[in-house]
């Protein structure tokens, strides 16, 4: 794909990676990242030189004069050792990055930030839904929104190549107060306000 604007060949459709939002996460100090298999053996500088989206998390953290440490975890062993890590330095919270391995361990990873009491803010409204604090990401029902809009265009005829892939047009900020009550958090009025569900 030569760029998001002129993907070229045969290739458009919709982009859900959204790492500029990591800047605004940051109020977090500590962040879950799972490389992928090309960086799976680089050393924490390498993986934070190589990630924009870890850039910018580092970024928009040191504007707010947060420290955030990146812990990677690209096996489910690495999970256990992650989480010691923030509770033997006290960090605040957890940021967990945009990424397939740590999706496909929703389940666990929501349930260890529950046994660690430890607030965390995930990219998808899956980890809400099951019982994660709280998530700011894409909707996912917008993107298929957009795809279907996107289908019928090339059925009228025109060529997905000169079609820009399109990023995403809403965001969802969903917020668990059934987990904040259980982290002994309140969560304040304006932020429930902005929210577009609590899940109660």
């Amino acid at each position: 794909m030569a760029s998001l604007n002129r993907p070229g060949g045969n290739v458009t459709g919709v982009n859900l990676i959204f790492g500029a939002l990591g800047g605004e996460a940051a109020g977090t100090s500590a962040r879950s990242h799972s490389p992928g298999n090309s960086h799976r053996h680089a050393r924490q500088s390498e993986l934070s030189e190589c990630s924009t989206e870890v850039q910018e998390a580092e970024a928009g953290a040191r504007s707010l004069g947060l420290q955030l440490n990146v812990l990677n975890a690209t096996t489910e062993s690495e999970f256990q050792r992650a989480f010691a890590a923030i509770v033997a330095q006290r960090m605040a919270g957890l940021l967990v990055g945009d990424d397939p391995f740590l999706q496909s361990r929703r389940d666990q990873l929501v349930q260890l930030a529950a046994l660690h009491a430890i607030p965390a803010i995930y990219f998808s409204r899956d980890f809400s839904d099951a019982g994660g604090l709280m998530s700011y990401g894409p909707s996912i029902i917008d993107a298929y929104r957009l795809v279907g809009f996107y289908t019928a265009r090339v059925l009228k005829g025109e060529k997905p190549a000169d079609l820009p892939v399109m990023q995403p047009t809403k965001f969802e900020l969903v917020i668990n107060l059934k987990t904040a009550k259980a982290l002994g958090l309140d969560v304040p009025p304006t932020l429930l306000a902005r929210a577009d569900e609590v899940i109660e």
